[in-house]
């Protein structure tokens, strides 16, 4: 699977950047926005596969033209966050 449509499925998912650096993961999908979380602990990372997350103030934004696709595992970026 192969998209750039980020929804509530993805939260959990990692970040890459182009280079395929691991950033985050995506705690929160809002309004057709994620949320990546640098270095998520583990109860974090398993709470937004869950859907219980919540994003922090070290999250950021992250809008659909930032991203060139999303895989079954991963949200690849188009550049660097």
């Amino acid at each position: 699977m192969t998209e750039d449509t980020i929804t509530k499925d993805d939260e959990g998912k990692r970040v890459l950047n182009t280079d395929g650096t691991e950033i985050g993961r995506i705690v929160e999908v809002r309004d057709g926005h994620g949320y990546v979380e640098p270095d998520p602990s583990i109860t974090d990372t398993i709470k937004a596969k869950l859907g219980w997350a919540s994003r922090s103030d070290e999250s950021h934004p992250l809008d659909e033209g930032s991203i060139k696709k999303i895989t079954d595992d991963a949200v690849h970026l188009r550049g660097t966050l």
